[in-house]
């Protein structure tokens, strides 16, 4: 159901003289665990399409002994310092020790300490939860945290750090060389999903380029699936994918570590947020889609559909596997025995790029686009004044 008012909503807005969105006609693949429906929406309102595939899941807090043996620690013996890094953390550990009948003490302990907030989000969650916060740094970043650490002396002292899922390199390492005595908070900790399936279905999506992009909004969950990868034996395959025609966009330098690490550059918002990612995506993809000049009219191609002089056109798996074939040298003929290897499980007979040539031409609405070359095959209407080299012909 979801896809038929995914796939009507496209068409609406393709219908003749209608706005196209800045991701219609392009895939978007989302690993978040949590704020996953608020991401994708985002996306699907700008036109994407999102396949859904949380590399994580999130161990809820009231049934983390964990936690609740560090807040139990913390309530008896308090801390110096405590370091608040996310709101939603912040707000799950009041809530969790609430529910194990610490709440008063653990606040009460809280409003006896120096409190540092990270950004204006945690800021919010202290003052929400009656407590204010003694310093936050105006950049967000733990780098200034810790900066401010180190500047006002810690050795002897006792530092409680929310820890919030992603890694912290260097942080806790550089408190305790300076003498502090460092308790992590794990006020939610990522697992493995339960079901795996969708996490493989994304990876073979990668690999079959039928992805335009992957989201990242946590470290672990990056980690997560490059290490399904491996499982599976297909790391360097998705590596490859993620180099070059996939593009991985990361909500913050933290999350785009793991891809980083091994080569896979990444793209990431100047504000670690989920609406500059998704502002990010709608300035890359379109650029990524490479406009030529066919037959008097600019063609735009995008993942699974193609935009005619700003009209967006749905078009069929195989057609846009002719496409694309025929786009890698515009204006040059291209032979069916070229086409028939690009179409999907075609098999050898060519009257199978015919038959999928007939369709793409009635999906362009434009059947002067492509020529066909007698006894040699096909090629793009490139106009004779374009800059071939420009095209890669």
């Amino acid at each position: 159901m979801h896809d038929q008012q995914h796939e009507h909503t496209t068409q609406r807005h393709g219908e003749p003289g209608g706005p196209v969105r800045p991701l219609d006609g392009f895939t978007v693949g989302v690993t978040a665990a949590r704020r996953a429906e608020e991401l994708g929406a985002l996306l699907e309102r700008r036109g994407a399409q999102v396949l859904h595939a949380p590399a994580l899941r999130i161990v809820p807090l009231p049934d983390d002994a964990e936690l609740l043996a560090v807040t139990r620690a913390l309530v008896e013996d308090a801390p110096d310092v405590v370091v608040a890094t996310t709101a939603i953390g912040f707000r799950g550990w009041i809530e969790a020790a609430e529910g194990w009948g610490l709440g008063e003490a653990l606040l009460d302990r809280l409003a006896g300490v120096e409190l540092l907030a990270r950004g204006p989000k945690v800021r919010g969650a202290i003052r929400a939860a009656g407590l204010t916060e003694k310093w936050s740094p105006a950049s967000e970043s733990m780098a200034e945290v810790l900066d401010r650490l180190l500047s006002a002396g810690v050795a002897g002292r006792r530092v409680a750090v929310q820890l919030h899922g992603e890694p912290l390199p260097g942080f806790v390492e550089a408190l305790r060389a300076a003498g502090a005595e460092v308790v992590g908070v794990p006020v939610y900790r990522w697992m493995p999903p339960e079901d795996i399936g969708p996490v493989d279905r994304l990876l073979d999506a990668v690999l079959a380029r039928g992805l335009d992009a992957v989201t990242f909004t946590s470290a672990p969950a990056a980690s997560s699936l490059l290490e399904r990868a491996a499982e599976r034996g297909i790391q360097p395959e998705l590596l490859a994918a993620l180099r070059q025609d996939v593009l991985p966009a990361c909500v913050g330098p933290v999350t785009a570590l793991p891809l980083e690490a091994l080569d896979v550059p990444t793209r990431q918002p100047e504000r670690f947020r989920l609406g500059p990612l998704v502002q990010l995506l709608c300035r890359e993809l379109p650029g990524r889609a490479r406009p030529l000049p066919v037959a008097g009219r600019r063609l735009e191609i995008r993942g699974r559909a193609v935009v005619v002089d700003g009209e967006l056109r749905p078009v069929p798996p195989a057609g846009m596997a002719l496409l694309r074939t025929l786009a890698r040298r515009p204006g040059w003929v291209v032979a069916r025995a070229e086409l028939l290897r690009a179409l999907p499980g075609a098999g050898r007979d060519e009257h199978a790029v015919e038959t999928a040539m007939a369709r793409l031409r009635v999906a362009l609405g434009a059947p002067k686009l492509i020529q066909t070359v007698v006894k040699r095959g096909y090629r793009l209407a490139l106009d004779p004044h374009a800059d071939t080299g420009k095209y890669g012909g």
